[in-house]
């Protein structure tokens, strides 16, 4: 029992769920855009969430010499190994999409590292944490399996990377309804600034514009109205049962299973209504 609970804790602490999630919604735009599976870029982006995530959650722990447990060892192991298959996946990807990588890269590295005066990173700034999580998610799940494949930007394209864009926001507002009470009221978190009732109808809001792109695409799938709205009534009960006083598991395991989810009505929903 120790064992499996140490092995869950390793799991979800060294991003290795997250992980899942991130490569759900790579997965999500190669079928959604009708592409074969690419190993390099799903590779890329499985072991470069990894190296990325632990990099921001375990560094200070590191370059302040903090106390380092038997389990932040074991995930520093994994994300060296981490950081060695997104190098070697990183060398297969094409040019542009390697610069593209490169800047979603210094994003975390600004996000993270203290380069600004008063030793603050962008972590730190007013409001602005959610905006580049979500955008390097949308940019590496979408943006760069489409351009590795050679597809041009169309219209299709930048409303799928609105979507992923806004998912992502949604997501992590309920990880804020979760944090609200524990986080630094210096962060002004929406919940914070709103109030976890109104960030709640927040969600719905964005829950509504997320659903209504799809009518916009230049081909409507009526397979993935069906599963978006599946998707969003499973994401909108989330949002209504999270609190401040939940578990944190709520959100790291949870509600990072929404992509993973979504992977799967996608893949087997159609099948059913067939």
């Amino acid at each position: 029992m120790k064992l499996a609970k140490a092995i869950f804790r390793i799991y979800i602490h060294g991003s290795i769920h997250v992980a899942f999630a991130v490569l759900s919604l790579l997965l999500l735009t190669l079928k959604m855009f009708h592409l074969p599976f690419d190993v390099p870029m799903a590779t890329f982006a499985f072991s470069g969430t990894i190296a990325g995530y632990n990099f921001v959650k375990y560094e200070g722990h590191f370059r302040y010499k903090k106390y380092i447990s038997n389990e932040i060892k074991i995930i520093a192991l994994l994300s060296f190994f981490s950081v060695v298959v997104a190098g070697w996946s990183f060398l297969l990807l094409d040019r542009k999409v390697q610069l593209m990588g490169l800047l979603f890269f210094g994003l975390t590295l600004l996000y993270t590292v203290p380069l600004f005066p008063k030793k603050k990173n962008m972590r730190n700034w007013t409001g602005i944490k959610i905006y580049i999580v979500a955008l390097c998610w949308a940019g590496i799940t979408t943006l760069l399996p489409l351009q590795n494949a050679g597809i041009t930007i169309s219209n299709d394209v930048i409303l799928k990377c609105i979507q992923r864009f806004l998912l992502v926001i949604i997501l992590i507002l309920v990880f804020e309804i979760i944090d609200s009470k524990d986080d630094d009221p210096q962060l002004m978190t929406v919940p914070q600034k709103i109030g976890v009732k109104n960030t709640k109808w927040l969600n719905v809001i964005l829950l509504i514009i997320f659903y209504s792109l799809e009518f916009f695409k230049t081909v409507v799938d009526y397979n993935q109205l069906i599963v978006n709205i599946v998707l969003i009534t499973a994401t909108a009960l989330f949002t209504f049962f999270a609190t401040p006083n939940r578990s944190k598991y709520y959100t790291l395991f949870w509600v990072e299973s929404i992509p993973v989810f979504w992977l799967g009505l996608a893949l087997l929903l159609p099948e059913f209504f067939k």
